[in-house]
């Protein structure tokens, strides 16, 4: 029976060839969590996988006039931070679709529009943090700079300092404990405040005794070596994150430590499981997202009509181009709304009802509802529903174990899956076990990785 009980470990159930195969997932994984460190780098590598396995570009295919028919293998980007995936299934499409639906963008220091200060002799960009952290975790911490800047000639550079051994790398301060009484007598929310996350960049002078001669010394350096005024700040997109690749984790080997997890473990999850999936009966989809992490709002969020209009637009190449075939379609799907889940952590026992936790190491995670204190906030997947996923998984041999975030009453969270159950598709939240979520440095479960994986695969086929 391959539906865990909460003391099973799954290592136990694996032959050296299953090992085999979880490490070279692991390797890819660990691969894409230190290339992919934004939702833009995010998005780029998962077009250049899908091209890679025969996915084109669906609105190219539409303005060209060719026929779509099962088998298809198609793709759509939005604003370079958001991508769908569809494969084309023999049903047709009003039947519904089987979804993956993971977010992509993740914890982070974004760089302000009118950044750039020196204060002390000292250069910084002043920061304004994006999604839920502690911000004590961010300081003293090596940083590299990702992004974008687009200047006014219609031109973007790409940046990304900090990655390579050779590269600076960049730092928010903390105040020595010498002098550190009345700081350390604060709350933890404000032990470091929003406002000093801001990240040392320079301390040369380009000459003495000017004025702000440490920020003109670090301008003239951004200038000669990468074309970037102090102006084109404004229309930039630039981030701080966690320097340095993604590692195994413990003296076995057994664990992933890598920054931006949650929750790029369940897109890169989705993603393989995407893409190894050849004839499907139900057409599947992969839906990687941005904006998850500050409410799915935006443009690139789930909230947008984004994915409502490319499906739109595939129904209408196909010949079933009404609204009432796209709210069939997107009513008769069934969706994996792919997200991490709080594993348990023994360090701080009493934040979590041990009989309804995630364990790292006993298999895939299905949590039936997420939100806080009464359910406020979450989709609360129906038992019918669970009940089929239950039956794919034992079907294709996946462990899994039933999950809740924590305690009732002692905080919450959400993911994509209420917007998604707008549509009236069968959802249900599922992912990996997360250790440290939202810090800087999250750790995971290669054991959970993969039956996570083998479950995506699965529910594509069999949903």
């Amino acid at each position: 029976m391959a539906e865990n009980k909460q003391k099973d470990s799954v290592w136990s159930t694996y032959t050296e060839q299953d090992k085999q195969k979880l490490e070279e997932l692991a390797a890819g994984y660990r691969r894409f969590l230190s290339e992919c460190k934004t939702e833009r780098e995010s998005a780029a590598e998962a077009v250049r996988q899908a091209e890679a396995a025969g996915y084109r570009e669906l609105f190219g295919v539409i303005k060209r006039g060719e026929k779509i028919q099962p088998g298809a293998k198609l793709y759509a980007v939005n604003m370079k931070k958001a991508v769908v995936l569809f494969n084309i299934g023999q049903e047709p499409l009003e039947q519904g679709m089987n979804i993956l639906g993971a977010h992509i963008d993740t914890c982070r220091l974004d760089v302000k529009q009118n950044p750039l200060y020196e204060e002390g002799g000292l250069a910084y960009l002043d920061t304004h943090y994006y999604g839920g952290i502690k911000k004590y975790q961010w300081v003293a911490l090596p940083l590299a700079l990702h992004g974008v800047v687009a200047k006014t000639d219609g031109t973007v550079l790409e940046v990304c300092i900090g990655e390579e051994e050779a590269d600076p790398v960049f730092c928010v301060s903390d105040l020595l404990i010498h002098l550190s009484q009345e700081q350390l007598k604060k709350a933890g929310a404000k032990v470091v405040e929003g406002e000093n996350l801001d990240i040392l960049v320079g301390n040369y002078p380009l000459k003495e005794d000017d004025k702000e001669s440490v920020k003109a010394g670090v301008l003239k350096l951004l200038k000669d070596k990468y074309g970037i005024e102090e102006e084109d700040f404004q229309s930039a997109e630039l981030t701080l994150v966690p320097a340095g690749k993604a590692r195994d984790l413990g003296l076995d080997r057994s664990m992933i430590l890598a920054y931006g997890q949650d929750d790029r473990v369940c897109a890169y999850t989705s993603l393989v499981a995407m893409l190894a999936t050849e004839k499907v009966r139900r057409t599947a989809c992969c839906l990687l997202v941005d904006k998850e992490e500050i409410g799915s709002v935006g443009a690139t969020g789930m909230q947008s009509r984004f994915f409502e209009n490319t499906v739109a637009e595939l129904l209408a190449a196909m010949g079933a181009g009404s609204d009432l075939a796209l709210r069939r379609t997107l009513a008769n799907s069934k969706m994996l709304s792919s997200d991490v889940s709080s594993a348990f952590d023994a360090l701080y026992a009493s934040a979590y009802d041990k009989k309804n936790v995630a364990y790292l190491g006993k298999g895939m995670v299905f949590n039936k509802f997420t939100g806080a204190r009464g359910k406020s906030g979450s989709n609360d997947a129906n038992a019918e529903y669970l009940g089929e996923i239950r039956r794919i998984m034992a079907k294709h041999n996946v462990h899994i174990q039933l999950s809740e975030l924590g305690k009732v009453d002692q905080g919450g969270g959400g993911t994509i899956a209420y917007i998604m159950s707008l549509y009236g598709m069968q959802v249900i939240d599922s992912g990996v076990g997360v250790l440290s979520m939202h810090a800087p440095w999250e750790a995971t479960s290669k054991i959970d990785i993969y039956e996570t994986c083998k479950g995506y695969t699965a529910f594509l086929l069999e949903a």
